[in-house]
């Protein structure tokens, strides 16, 4: 019979099924591996991008079940989002029939892959009973005070016809849309993750040599910890009579107190409330007002693409030490969102502010000794009164020391860390559960309550929120008091989903109904032994999760402090150099691949193209090749006699059955590592390739049954049917059920065959005995090169042992 994947993967997933094979242990007192893959989002159909990321996270889980390990392995949906909304608008369709339905469509197909997912554990995020459990954390911080209600300026798409949080605003633009962003004044919803600040920056020190070290400081850099000096500069008698008395000072922070007496200016946001009173009540030139609300208007980023723009704005401030007069102007470089949107400029020693001063003229005033202007080192202070001669790095905790005992200052922490923005303007996502009563403010729902549901029977076109216009499902009764009250139509952002969904998977199904989170089973399961995912999230969702595991512990869900403990990030899968795209038409759809080739082929192509943090580019002939090498290793199952691991007398042997041997536990040999440390799946791939064409040069038929057992065991987590198949009518699968233990004696070889290279270019192949000498071996090489040798003077001579000799000639 010849190798026909169809009909084996059906047969091996039927009895995989029937098995229950994949499913954890109830009990909770064998070792654990908790392995996850980011799960994905039911847009229809699986991409090549999810087939990689999800290969390699069932290698691992199906290799440390072999291991005896308790494996948690699971797979659900991240279901709730605008593209449903956006089909509903397109075809007609409601966005839970349409998620739903791409749902069964999509587990089938990874059904048909083969991937060893619990089946019980599985669950979409717009399941009723996952809503229910979300609210009632979210009820939670409500009633604790982590999440509060404020009217500030955000983030709006007007395509997508919701508010996004800094974090998925990318480049100016919508990170799911691309459309660009604008700047628009609402109440939301925010979640107070600065509150965990510090600790979320300080644990990223447990996750060094466990996380990459780019997500590491994406991360660090995103969370933004500054420590300096906060202090009030008082405005000129003139400038406040000029505001009308309505404002007498406002606050800054520095980072750089050991610089205050070189400030020359100060600087406001375009959004800072003494900006606006100017504007609004026509206190600056109004062609100046403009160019200011246009710079309001603009994001973060854009405004950091720009060059440098501001405008005086006739008002001054007094220094709060030397008392000098110091002009206020309006910059786009300062920030509403950090350290109170104001700031102190030394342009003699920061190069933003420099080249600022430098535009416009203003004054640049040296205080630092050292190096040409901008100085930004250290060094010796000068005219900076009594602190003249200090080092800045000391002098800086001094005149922290020194606004203290004045009481004009205190040493602070800034974060650019934005507490995060949670509400969303649409119908797809699951509902606050808040009300807003007349009497009673706005409260939270009772939690017999829960879940609070979407209503189905709505509209949705595009136009605004569909749970605004819904003509009941608002209406509803006060918690508190009982009286009539509105529902809050806001739905949650859905990274809120994606952040405790690794606890939830933790928690046993049959207890799913009366608990959230089990605690005894969420702390047995977590951390995550393996999180696997794109860099992409490295802010996003991950910073989330680990807010949100940090929250829920202290509200007594979970005694863990990082939900994951290592993480994999796979490099996204190319065609033609370009990431694959409906929109590029590059793409390649998995169900054709599965269909021509098998769903082995395509686990063991994108385990091989590529180590996994690498990116991928894809190979028609590649997949060919690894289809050739699976039909290869089924075609040599004749050859196999026993039935068992035979017992080799190893010096019996000929050379090349002793090579072969070598090659099969060199595979081995290197899998503990490949599977448990570096995920270099490419190179045990490529040594049971070498294995397989070792063992077609010998004839033993003991070494071939050795060689097929161990190789399908080492396989078995990336090509699991053929694996299964030939294992299971081989040896009745008793290579796949236990370790197997490499044996030294192989790797002593009778001789060794050495590439003989001249200037680089191989030229023949040496046999040499395992101990001879390099002086033994270049004299062998010598007499074996003999021919290109002739007229030429040897200058070098280089032995690789075990690999090469190269000779690097020149004509005499």
């Amino acid at each position: 019979m010849s190798y026909s994947p169809n009909e084996i993967e059906k047969k091996w997933q039927d009895i995989w099924e029937e098995e229950r094979a994949f499913e954890p242990d109830e009990g909770l007192d064998r070792e654990k591996k908790y392995i996850l893959s980011m799960f994905p989002f039911p847009s229809g159909r699986l991409h090549m991008g999810h087939v990689r990321n999800y290969a390699i996270g069932d290698a691992l889980a199906r290799y440390y079940r072999k291991q005896n390990f308790n494996v948690l392995h699971p797979i659900g949906w991240d279901a709730f989002g605008m593209p449903a909304e956006n089909a509903a608008i397109k075809h007609g369709r409601h966005p839970k029939d349409w998620t739903y339905s791409n749902i069964d469509y999509m587990r089938g197909e990874l059904n048909s892959l083969g991937f060893s997912f619990s089946k019980s554990r599985e669950f979409a995020t717009c399941d009723p009973l996952y809503t229910k459990w979300e609210q009632e954390f979210i009820i939670k911080m409500f009633e604790d005070g982590l999440l509060y209600r404020e009217s500030t300026t955000v983030n709006w798409c007007q395509e997508c016809h919701t508010v996004l949080a800094n974090e998925q605003v990318e480049e100016g633009c919508c990170w799911r849309c691309n459309n660009e962003v604008q700047l628009k004044e609402m109440p939301g919803y925010y979640l107070n993750i600065i509150k965990y600040a510090d600790e979320l920056l300080k644990d990223l020190e447990l996750l060094e040599g466990k996380w990459p070290a780019q997500v590491l400081t994406m991360q660090k850099n995103w969370i933004g910890k500054s420590q300096g000096l906060e202090f009030d500069l008082e405005l000129t008698d003139e400038s406040k009579a000029k505001l009308g008395g309505n404002f007498e000072k406002f606050s800054v922070f520095t980072t750089r107190p050991d610089t205050i007496y070189g400030v020359t200016y100060s600087a406001l946001a375009p959004e800072h409330p003494i900006t606006k009173y100017l504007i609004d009540n026509s206190l600056i030139d109004e062609s100046i007002a403009q160019k200011i609300t246009d710079i309001s208007n603009m994001t973060e980023i854009e405004r950091a693409k720009e060059g440098k723009e501001g405008y005086d704005l006739g008002i001054k401030v007094l220094h709060p030490l030397t008392g000098e007069s110091i002009p206020v102007w309006c910059a786009n470089f300062v920030l509403a969102s950090y350290g109170g949107g104001a700031v102190m400029s030394v342009p003699s020693h920061d190069e933003r502010d420099f080249e600022f001063a430098i535009k416009y003229g203003l004054p640049i005033k040296r205080v630092i000794k050292g190096g040409e202007l901008p100085y930004t080192g250290d060094g010796e202070l000068k005219g900076s009164a009594e602190f003249n001669g200090m080092p800045n790095v000391q002098a800086k905790a001094k005149i922290i020391e020194l606004f203290e005992a004045k009481k004009i200052g205190r040493g602070t922490t800034n974060f650019k860390l934005r507490n995060w923005g949670i509400s969303r303007q649409r119908y797809w996502g699951a509902p606050i559960p808040l009300v807003h009563c007349d009497s009673c403010g706005l409260v939270s729902e009772n939690i017999e309550n829960l879940p609070i549901s979407l209503p189905e029977d709505v509209e949705i076109t595009g136009e605004g929120n569909p749970l605004e216009k819904h003509p009941k499902w608002k209406e509803c009764k006060c918690p508190k008091c009982g009286g009539d009250a509105t529902r809050e139509c806001d739905t949650l952002d859905t990274f809120v989903q994606s952040s405790w969904y690794h606890l939830r998977y933790a928690t046993d199904p049959k207890k799913w109904d009366s608990v959230g989170i089990d605690r005894k089973e969420a702390n047995y399961w977590l951390g995550v032994d393996q999180y696997i995912g794109g860099i992409e999230h490295a802010i996003l969702h991950l910073l989330y999760a680990r807010f949100f595991t940090k929250v829920l512990r202290d509200y007594g869900y979970c005694d863990i402090d990082e939900p994951f403990e290592r993480l994999l990030t796979q490099g996204m899968v190319l065609k033609d150099g370009t990431k694959m795209s409906k929109s590029i038409g590059n793409t390649v759809d998995p169900d054709e691949l599965i269909a021509k080739y098998g769903a082995d082929t395509a686990r063991l192509f994108v385990l091989f193209a590529a180590p996994p943090q690498k990116e991928l580019e894809w190979n028609d002939s590649a997949v060919e090749g690894a289809f050739r090498f699976l039909k290869k290793i089924y075609d040599r199952k004749d050859r196999v006699t026993s039935s068992s691991m035979p017992t080799i007398d190893h010096s019996s042997l000929d050379s090349n059955s002793k090579l072969a041997r070598a090659k099969v536990y060199d595979a081995l040999q290197k899998s503990t590592a490949v599977y448990t440390k570096t995920f270099a799946f490419n190179t045990l791939i490529a040594a049971c390739m070498e294995a397989m064409n070792a063992l077609d040069k010998q004839q033993d038929e003991d070494v071939w049954s050795e060689g097929i057992y161990i190789i399908l065991h080492l396989l078995e987590p990336i090509a699991p049917h053929i694996a299964s198949e030939l294992s299971d009518e081989l040896f009745a699968r008793e290579n796949l059920s236990k370790g197997i233990e490499v044996l030294d004696e192989v790797f002593v070889q009778d001789s060794i065959t050495l590439a003989l290279t001249i200037n680089g270019k191989k030229r023949s192949e040496i046999v040499v005995l395992p101990d001879a000498s390099k002086e033994e071996i270049l004299t062998i090489a010598k007499e074996a090169g003999a021919k290109w040798l002739e007229g030429m003077s040897i200058i070098k001579e280089i032995v690789v042992p075990n690999k090469l000799v190269n000779l690097v000639v020149k004509p005499e």
